[in-house]
């Protein structure tokens, strides 16, 4: 399915996309895409507020890092940096970094808006800034493990970074949710392809140069890479849809939430 940006119209390939070509795609299209994100979701966002799913999840409620205070906290793929700003407030030590310059100039303005800084760098999750055991806790929130191809990697750059038994949360799309149509509604439950293809979802602009990557892993092929890393895994979060909640993000909608799970959320320990 093709899309509009301002890189233009974008068409989805089927081809190969390594860590390079993922990067280099995957920066241009949230420094594109970032205002037109925002705008969207900025409200559901929030300024100093820790969303972890689009299931409304969030970290009051879910406590899924634990005591935060006075931790040194490192946030993956933070766009506009919400989450580090909530956790700022509640006395960590946070830094938060994001492949995009676009996505980092939001997190200056939410910053300004809110009066609450937190350090922010530009970086690739494969190639941390940080020197060894420099953090207590590490989390993403949707935010860099999908659209890295060496995920192996970036699981080893996270472990190298974090002190030991230190935690690491992300949050990702469901693995199972790529054998279906990108679609919140009927075409959506219809599965199109196979969940063992790790192909990964590639869109071109109009000189066939990437311009958004996305890398597939089964569950799997996640707890493989991360014991390999290092961790422990102690738990694996699938939200259900609540009750309470309307809201539609992209793929996700009630319709489908309450088929099957949208989101995996993999709680570790570094052994």
């Amino acid at each position: 399915m093709s899309s509009v940006t301002e890189l233009g119209q974008t068409r989805p390939r089927r081809r190969s996309a390594d860590q390079p070509v993922s990067r280099s795609a995957n920066r241009r299209w949230w420094d594109a895409d970032a205002d037109s994100y925002h705008l969207e979701h900025g409200a559901q966002l929030g300024d100093v507020d820790f969303l972890w799913c689009p299931e409304n999840l969030r970290e009051p409620e879910a406590r899924l890092l634990g005591d935060v205070d006075g931790r040194r906290i490192l946030e993956v793929g933070c766009g506009s940096a919400p989450c580090a700003r909530y956790l700022a407030a509640r006395q960590a030590e946070v830094v938060a970094f994001d492949l995009s310059a676009g996505m980092l100039r939001h997190a200056v303005d939410g910053a300004a808006r809110t009066g609450i800084e937190v350090p922010l760098v530009q970086a690739d999750v494969c190639e941390l800034p940080f020197r060894d055991d420099a953090f207590d806790i590490a989390f993403s929130a949707f935010g860099g493990i999908p659209f890295v191809a060496d995920s192996a990697g970036a699981m080893r750059e996270v472990a190298r970074v974090l002190r030991p038994g230190g935690r690491w949360v992300f949050s990702v799309t469901h693995p199972m949710r790529w054998m279906f149509a990108d679609d919140p509604g009927p075409r959506g439950l219809t599965v199109i392809q196979s969940y063992f293809d790790r192909s990964p979802y590639v869109e071109v602009d109009a000189d066939e140069v990437p311009a958004y990557v996305e890398h597939h892993r089964t569950l799997g092929d996640r707890i493989r890479e991360l014991v390999a890393a290092g961790f422990v895994l102690q738990d694996l979060i699938e939200p259900e849809w609540p009750e309470d909640f309307e809201g539609v993000w992209g793929q996700w909608s009630r319709e489908r939430g309450e088929m099957f799970p949208g989101t995996s959320i993999f709680v570790c320990r570094l052994a």
